[in-house]
């Protein structure tokens, strides 16, 4: 099921996974991955959520977190 944002939670849980997992053969390919979520999940701060949260969440949590994410209008 694709969400509203553009990217499906399975298709994100994957890219979560590989950036968790550092699955990568350079940086510039995950930083893709991640400009990829950002976009897709209309998140800016998955990033956070992946590399700076001390509770270390799992995938899911972070992509339920993401997904929940409303900006807001000032």
């Amino acid at each position: 099921m694709t969400t509203s944002r553009g990217m499906d939670r399975e298709e994100a849980l994957s890219l979560v996974r590989r950036l968790m997992d550092a699955d990568f053969t350079d940086e510039g390919e995950a930083d893709e991955v991640l400009a990829k979520l950002e976009r897709g999940l209309a998140c800016p701060y998955i990033s956070d959520y992946i590399y700076w949260d001390s509770a270390e969440p799992t995938a899911e949590q972070i992509v339920d977190r993401a997904l929940a994410y409303k900006p807001f209008a000032l």
